[in-house]
């Protein structure tokens, strides 16, 4: 529910100053603290605002407050009283009334609108530099390129991107003299040229986006014999998804749109569909067959999960064989299969629902392939068993108390296990008996070497027929790189790598790993960037911290081209890889949720804590952010050491945790139980209030906070952190700066458009630059 599959934002600082005699937040601050508090009791006067018209009103709000003299003090939310009782504890919340689910109360849009215009105002004096970075950031970006093209039978499939266009084209090209016997090799390249078949453009989404304000993409898929593509359209930011059916040459549609759909997806043979709905707290609830030329209302439920802790998702086998729909909690899974060959036949059990038994499962040959994670194997173990008789098991590799096994990959003669050890991911490679051998246990496996100290690894889609491994690599200063690896012979050859314009040159800079010790002794490991060159090390360097730290998510140390400008202007970029996250196996996980989550917290309070110990940086020096789960993470360590850090940013934060979770109504928050507890019971009901952070507002001072929100997220309602915001306002002693930016036409990603983001990265970093004084007086500078 409040994951974010997003990675990590960065930091910056300007290059050669290093104190400044530019912009101050103070004392721009200490104009607007002196003035009486505006009191938003009425705002019928803004009732014509529409949602639609947020961005240009706020503009014309902030125009008119740069203008006027002295400066508007912050908008200070109406308080209505809302008494909440549990256990014989009352909770009063002022800011209940923020929360519209139909997002049209005027009211509340107005209140969102004035802090839209209170942020534009504060950053208007800093709006030459923004855009400057924005350009900076924009310049480093190949504007015309395309993705490394994926053989799929006949074709090579990619995705194409071009000079001032905000989304991509997908695209795909005949493989000359095509032989379907003849196996793929490490060394094939997509033919280019006057005498190279022609490119051709199967959608375009700058097209398809042209009359939305918010446009994804979530899942395109091609029927198996090349002829027609399946994709689901998100024109809103709700996650609520419509999925059309298109003839790949001509784009024509095929049949009518599947309408309120998740983004799962796939094709069974050529000429049906099995997709996915929810219920109305969009929890992914029913599995369908839709057959093409048909009406959606005579499609089959193919499954109901009637569980309300449990959600559905869809896979595919690699050998495209199978369908699997599973069904999962966040301890439990259990998965049904469907033989394309024999839709007739429906679902079938594969791995039965155990409470604790968590399954993932894929096929090959004559037998299933299973990764199991129980109790006992809380690292996962992989089993297989035949087709004919899924109850007769054979473990091909066990269980390793040191070893994750996060994943597995399967090919026609091998198996690719994706594993973690020590915190940093590993790819190794098996060999597997022809089909129709026995299985036995799998030994002297041939692991991928990797060279940074700290990295990332990503499966990619490979064909299952060949022994070529496609994955991609990257490192806080290696670009992404896709990566074709012969597993027969070991060759591996680089088929694309990001390219980084501006100069950008990667050993200028540094990647470290460090460990902090928690206040229970464990280890928690950071991973570090910084340009060699403008890093003193001596605590005066700016230092942005990032966590997330829930969901057993592994935020690994990947590379963003945009974060260059942190650490091309002196920043030190760090990741806290904390508990709660999956980065050191599941009990690294286990021991960070429920009734253990404060260790999240102070596990990220420690690496904050050794980071100024090794003189990193100093307190006047680091600035934190975390998005999601991670804003509730900011949240809570903003209320417990708020003197730690000198500016935080806090994305889509999740951050009204006892108010939600007690709320059944609110999307996905019944399978989110598992990860936070139910606070119904009285036990999770106080240990959650005491960390939950608009409970816990105090009257203290706090650092410099930016808040953003999407008014359609579906994940964390934006009235959490405009509840938040708000609460921070009224009782907060400080002078410090507090911007609330509320997206009218986005959900839990933000905005859409690849610009659009780099605009929001430069927002954030002017943000930070602000809160250190680092930005030039005239906001100009940039080298």
């Amino acid at each position: 529910m409040y994951c974010t599959v997003h990675p990590p934002n960065p930091n910056m600082r300007m290059q050669g100053h290093r104190a400044s005699k530019g912009v101050s937040f103070v004392n721009l601050v200490q104009q607007l603290v002196f003035l009486p508090a505006v009191v938003l009791s009425s705002v019928g006067a803004s009732a014509s605002i529409t949602v639609r018209a947020s961005s240009s009103s706020s503009e014309a709000a902030a125009v008119r407050m740069s203008q006027s003299e002295p400066p508007p003090p912050p908008p200070m939310a109406k308080k209505v009283e809302h008494k909440m009782e549990m256990f014989g504890d009352v909770r009063v919340d002022n800011y209940y009334w923020l929360r519209d689910d139909s997002r049209s109360n005027p009211d509340v849009l107005s209140y969102l609108q004035q802090e839209n215009a209170y942020t534009q105002f504060l950053m208007s004096g800093t709006k030459k530099f923004e855009d400057e970075l924005y350009a900076e950031i924009r310049g480093r970006i190949k504007e015309d390129d395309i993705s490394a093209p994926e053989r799929k039978g006949p074709y090579y499939y990619y995705r194409r991107t071009l000079k001032g266009k905000e989304y991509v084209q997908r695209c795909r090209r005949l493989i000359p003299n095509f032989q379907a016997e003849a196996p793929p090799s490490v060394y094939d390249t997509m033919p280019t040229g006057p005498d190279a078949p022609p490119e051709h453009v199967i959608l375009d989404e700058n097209i398809k986006a042209q009359h939305h304000d918010y446009y994804s993409i979530a899942a395109f898929k091609v029927s198996p014999n090349n002829k027609l593509v399946a994709y689901a359209e998100d024109t809103k930011g709700n996650e609520i998804y419509t999925i059309h059916v298109i003839d790949a040459e001509t784009g024509a549609p095929v049949g009518l749109p599947l309408v309120d759909a998740t983004s799962y997806l796939q094709w069974a043979g050529d000429e049906a569909l099995v997709y996915i709905t929810m219920d109305e707290t969009l929890r992914p609830d029913k599995a369908w067959l839709h057959k093409l030329g048909t009406e959606q209302s005579s499609d089959s439920c193919l499954y109901h999960e009637k569980d309300d802790v449990f959600s559905l998702d869809l896979q595919t086998s690699e050998s495209k064989k199978f369908l699997f729909v599973g069904s999962e909690s966040k301890i439990t899974r259990f998965n049904f299969y469907l033989d394309i060959a024999k839709l007739e036949d429906g679902l079938v059990v594969l791995t039965p629902r155990v409470n604790g038994i968590d399954t993932f499962v894929s096929h090959r040959g004559n037998h299933f392939f299973i990764r199991r994670r129980s109790d006992k194997c809380f690292n996962s173990e992989v089993i297989a068993c035949p087709l004919e008789n899924t109850s007769e098991t054979t473990v091909l590799l066990p269980h390793r108390e040191s070893v994750k096994i996060q994943d597995i990959q399967l090919f026609s003669e091998h198996l690719v296990v994706y594993e973690r050890e020590e915190g940093l991911p590993k790819v190794t490679i098996y060999h597997l008996p022809d089909v129709g051998q026995p299985l036995k246990s799998l030994h002297s496996g041939q692991a991928v070497n990797f060279l940074d100290p700290t990295y990332s690894v990503d499966r990619s889609e490979s064909e299952f027929s060949s022994r070529i491994l496609r994955f991609s690599y990257s490192s806080m200063k290696t670009p992404p790189s896709v990566y074709d690896y012969d597993m027969k012979t070991g060759i591996s050859v680089l088929k694309k790598i990001e390219t980084v314009l501006g100069g950008f040159e990667a050993s200028n800079y540094v990647t470290e790993r460090k460990w902090a010790s928690a206040p229970d002794g464990t280890q928690i490991p950071i991973s570090i960037v910084y340009r060699k060159d403008l890093i003193k090390l001596d605590g005066s360097d700016p230092l942005l911290l990032y966590g997330y730290g829930s969901y057993e998510v592994c935020i690994d140390p990947s590379f963003k081209a945009s974060r260059l400008s942190l650490l091309d202007h002196g920043f030190i970029y760090a990741i806290a890889h904390i508990r709660g996250g999956g980065e050191m196996g599941r009990q690294w996980y286990e021991n960070g949720k429920l009734l253990k989550k404060k260790n999240t917290f102070t596990d990220f309070i420690a690496c904050a804590e050794y980071l100024i110990e090794k003189k990193y940086c100093s307190k006047a020096r680091l600035c934190i952010d975390g998005r999601s789960a991670g804003g509730l993470l900011i949240g809570a360590v903003l209320n417990m050491r708020p003197d730690l850090f000198k500016a935080a940013v806090a994305g889509v934060p999740f951050v009204d945790v006892l108010t939600t979770m007690l709320d059944p109504t609110i999307p996905l928050t019944t399978s989110e139980w598992e990860e936070w507890g139910d606070p119904r019971k009285e036990e999770f009901y106080f240990y959650m209030k005491s960390y939950s952070p608009v409970d816990n507002v105090k009257v203290q001072n706090y650092p410099n906070i930016l808040v953003t929100a999407g008014l359609n997220d579906p994940r964390v309602m934006y009235s959490e952190p405009a509840k938040f915001v708000a609460k921070l306002r009224d009782m907060k002693t400080d002078k410090n700066i507090v911007m609330f930016k509320c997206e009218f036409g986005a959900g839990h990603s933000s905005k859409s458009g690849r610009f659009e983001k780099l605009q929001e990265d430069a927002f954030i970093y002017t943000f930070i630059m602000k809160a250190l004084e680092m930005v030039p007086a005239q906001g100009s500078g940039l080298n």
